[in-house]
């Protein structure tokens, strides 16, 4: 999953966004120079129009730009501020400066989980058709949310005040799909460098007397996180699938569900293959797996994703589940 903007943004993350870069980051570093280094490059800009000084790239081949941002596990929400930008233009709201998240809340939810939030400057919320844009600065009960992956940087917003006028309106749950399809794409491209860390450590962990990537148990192992990778992959794909710079709701929700539902095997494989090295702070492996926990459950878990797909499966009473997936994909 490449073309000429991944491959440029790869370069770019390679030298800016190393794993050194990532560890300082998680300890509050200044996040300054490297997200000016982004805001510099245009990438922020992907989908909007070429005459507002954007790429105006499709869905599908933003899709690359996505995956690059998982493989290198950003630890600022550029993805998110790709879309955020696309979604105020098209609305005629002013762009702000600095990276922006997503949020979107369930129904009733006094909070909302928002992903890779912890140098966000603004925040652009969504509360059923109420779209706001909040400045990070003013929301003083902003502060981060253990989710069970250590450093995370997700962060807890409460829910808007209902007197706050709304900045403009979407369609329920718009800001919650495109956040799924973002972070179906990002789980895929880090499930793809955590395999590729995997089979390196086979080929170069030698036991007696050869490397263990040569036993059949390991090869077992490999071969099932590799069917897990590919899958997710796919998903991904499928999740962007659209000609518009959107996101298809069902499509979102397939993606989303199969990345998430590959991280719990692909991690413990990677884990076991490694051994008790994956697990230090020295080994990069856990920088990957980490955050491959924290975006499983962002914008919607696999569970939560299921359920979306079992209501519309269950609301067109003419089609089988087959076939209705097959016309999603199609």
């Amino acid at each position: 999953m490449h073309n000429a903007y991944s491959d440029a943004l790869d370069a770019l993350l390679r030298d800016c966004c190393t794993p050194a870069t990532v560890r300082a980051l998680e300890r509050q570093a200044d996040p300054s120079p490297l997200w000016q280094t982004l805001r510099d490059s245009g990438f922020a800009d992907c989908l909007l129009p070429e005459a507002a000084g954007g790429a105006a790239l499709p869905l599908p081949e933003l899709a690359p730009v996505l995956f690059v941002t998982g493989r290198h596990v950003l630890p600022l929400p550029l993805a998110q501020t790709i879309f955020a930008r696309a979604v105020l233009h098209a609305q005629g709201i002013a762009l702000p400066d600095g990276p922006i998240a997503l949020a979107g809340f369930d129904d009733g939810a006094p909070v909302a989980l928002v992903a890779d939030a912890r140098y966000a400057q603004w925040f652009l919320v969504q509360d059923g058709e109420r779209c706001l844009l909040l400045p990070a600065a003013d929301e003083a009960d902003v502060r981060t949310e253990p989710t069970g992956a250590h450093a995370d940087l997700t962060l807890r917003l409460p829910r808007p005040d209902a007197a706050a006028p709304a900045a403009f309106r979407l369609p329920p749950g718009t800001l919650r799909t495109l956040g799924a399809c973002l972070h179906a794409v990002q789980l895929a491209g880090a499930l793809s460098r955590v395999l590729d860390l995997t089979l390196q450590y086979a080929n170069d962990r030698q036991q007696f007397g050869r490397a263990i990537g040569k036993f059949q148990a390991i090869q077992h192992q490999v071969s099932e996180m590799a069917e897990h990778v590919a899958a997710a992959r796919v998903a991904a794909q499928l999740a962007c699938g659209s000609s518009s710079g959107e996101p298809d709701r069902l499509r979102a929700a397939i993606g989303k569900l199969r990345a998430s539902d590959a991280v719990t095997p692909v991690a413990a494989i990677a884990h076991a293959v490694h051994g008790a090295i994956g697990i230090t702070e020295e080994y990069d492996l856990q920088l990957y797996t980490r955050r491959l926990h924290a975006w499983r459950v962002a914008d919607g878990s696999e569970r939560w994703w299921s359920r979306v797909l079992g209501e519309a499966v269950f609301a067109d009473t003419d089609s089988r589940a087959v076939e209705l997936v097959r016309g999603w994909c199609e």
